[in-house]
């Protein structure tokens, strides 16, 4: 059976029940949206204010590989084992965006018997919050265009505009565009490009800001570019924050919906921790923490990527600190980091791999400060005699518990919620370490995640980026935290470099502020904030039956 098939073959609760049963939330706060998913009311934050909070987990992962290891599966099939254990728990994951479910990695709901429902609607159109996301980008973008067509009142310097356009698809061939060609009635030509939606400033404010309110001045703080004198020029310069507000009125709640096992999970926010943040909304987040003993979490791919930036972004503007970290590791991903050409049998590969498993559970344990458990993620082709040699190996530096969620539900991975429960239950919270201090200048903030966290013997920029940086510092946002673009697939800028490479130069590219969101962006490598479609993408393969059932999609 498909991931598609074994959803399907779930009927699941009716979603109004669901929240008032499971979670105790009165039909006042609850806006359905069909039968099986729902938006959950401003209010209700405000009903649960004095509430305490829950136990906050945090899901990560080794480096990956490209089909990714789970961390989406085992977020559901721990939060379904917590649930068949008496705990009242929360999912909260990111909202998929369709650039991958269309391109090559698939939709981003789980799979085997750990999966989120209705996984159709969540990996496609969902509530339309991306599509909101979108629009409230472009409206920006285009009264941007339009300014400088009638008159350009603010002097802004059209080859020094920065806000691009955003699509939620992959399309390389909108990266870099020419706009306004046709004559003056088409407006002012000049240099453009798109990114993908999840890589919006939109989407990071969406994901930061904890009320409608905070979500419209964050709106009027973004750059839109500079003036002929090189001085910032604001969206709000524009007037633009309070009609995208408008459109992102509905975005900003969380969307309820559902595990096969009945779990409830609030889906909100973007994905691509490579590109952006990649963390669940806070507002989703609090609010789970209010509703829920235990909220389990992911940030996207490993603890070098979504879980630096959920720490030193998310936690510190926050103020939420996990109780623990879920690690994930499978026996590909070892074996692709140690070398492997193939997932066939290579212990010597394996053995390899291990010390990049090692350095993540370091990075969690000695930079964050946090208390983990290893989750091996199974797969059919893993041997017993692989599974035991990374048990054997891991165990002396955390503790380390074979998750088998996918082919068995929350009791695949009811030995993993146990060792989470011990971790966490009477304990005294962890004292979570942030990897630099918002006084540090920028230079040095990067500095040090590249050496405490990446490995890296140094980091090098050229004079233009360093002039860029010094600029952005000295013009008084130098206490942003810092969001690193940087390929997932090794602790370097290069994806070839695989394992737990040290020593490396870090070079850094460009940068540029994202004032609303309130974060230095600060781009590596040839990672692109647009990706690009592979030579077969998944699309090829979905279609629609003549019963207007959906096919192919994963």
């Amino acid at each position: 059976m498909t991931d598609l098939d074994i959803a399907r073959a779930v009927t699941p609760e009716d979603i109004v029940d669901l929240a008032r049963q499971r979670l105790g939330i009165a039909p006042q706060f609850i806006e359905p949206w069909g039968h099986h998913k729902a938006k959950l009311s401003e209010k209700l934050a405000l009903e649960l204010a004095d509430a305490e909070d829950g136990k906050l987990i945090l899901v990560s992962a080794m480096t990956p590989t490209p089909a990714g290891e789970g961390k989406t599966t085992t977020t559901i099939g721990l939060a379904d084992a917590l649930a068949g254990l008496g705990k009242k728990t929360i999912i909260c994951l990111r909202q998929p965006s369709m650039g991958p479910s269309f391109g090559v990695k698939g939709g981003a709901t789980g799979g085997g018997r750990a999966q989120i429902i209705p996984m159709e609607d969540i990996n496609l159109h969902f509530t339309g919050d991306f599509h909101a996301v979108c629009a409230a980008n472009n409206l920006l973008a285009a009264l941007v265009d339009n300014h400088i067509h009638h008159g350009n009142k603010l002097g802004i310097d059209p080859r020094r505009v920065t806000w691009k356009r955003v699509i939620d698809l992959n399309d390389r061939a909108l990266r870099n565009i020419t706009i306004g060609l046709g004559g003056p009635a088409h407006g002012q030509p000049r240099e453009d490009g798109f990114a993908i939606a999840a890589a919006s400033e939109v989407m990071a404010i969406l994901c930061l800001a904890e009320s409608l309110h905070e979500l419209r001045e964050r709106f009027g703080k973004i750059i839109i570019g500079y003036d002929f004198d090189r001085a910032p020029v604001f969206a709000r310069d524009l007037n633009a924050h309070g009609a995208m507000t408008v459109l992102m009125k509905d975005a900003i709640k969380p969307n309820l919906v559902q595990s096969l096992e009945g779990t409830p999970a609030l889906i909100h926010g973007g994905p691509f921790a490579n590109i952006a943040h990649g963390c669940n909304s806070v507002i989703a987040t609090k609010l789970a923490l209010k509703l829920a003993d235990y909220v389990v979490t992911e940030a996207g791919f490993g603890a070098d990527l979504g879980a630096e930036k959920f720490i030193n972004i998310k936690c510190r503007k926050a103020g939420l600190r996990p109780a623990a970290v879920v690690l994930v590791a499978t026996i590909r991903a070892l074996k692709h980091v140690g070398g492997a050409q193939d997932a066939g049998d290579d212990l010597a590969a394996l053995n390899a791999g291990l010390q990049n498993l090692r350095r993540h559970v370091r990075i969690v344990r000695d930079v964050y400060g946090l208390p983990l458990v290893v989750a091996l993620n199974r797969f059919a082709t893993d041997t017993a005699e692989e599974l035991t040699l990374v048990e054997d190996a891991i165990k002396g530096e955390a503790p380390i518990h074979v998750a088998d969620h996918w082919a068995r539900g929350g009791d695949g991975a009811t030995e993993l919620a146990n060792a989470l429960l011990s971790l966490t239950d009477g304990s005294s919270p962890a004292e979570l370490r942030f990897t630099y201090e918002d006084s540090d200048p920028f230079w040095s903030k990067i500095d040090q995640v590249a050496k405490k966290v990446y490995g890296a013997s140094e980091v090098t920029g050229d004079k233009r980026v360093r002039d860029k940086v010094r600029r952005l510092q000295d013009d008084g946002h130098g206490a942003y935290p810092i969001c690193i673009v940087k390929t997932q697939y090794s602790f370097s800028t290069d994806p070839k470099l695989r394992g737990a490479i040290n020593g490396h130069v870090f070079h850094v590219r460009d940068v540029y502020l994202a004032n609303g969101a309130g974060f230095l962006v600060v781009l590596t490598g040839e990672v692109m904030t647009m990706p690009g479609l592979p030579r077969h993408p998944a699309a090829e393969g979905i279609d629609i039956d003549a019963n207007g059932q959906i096919v192919g999609l994963i």
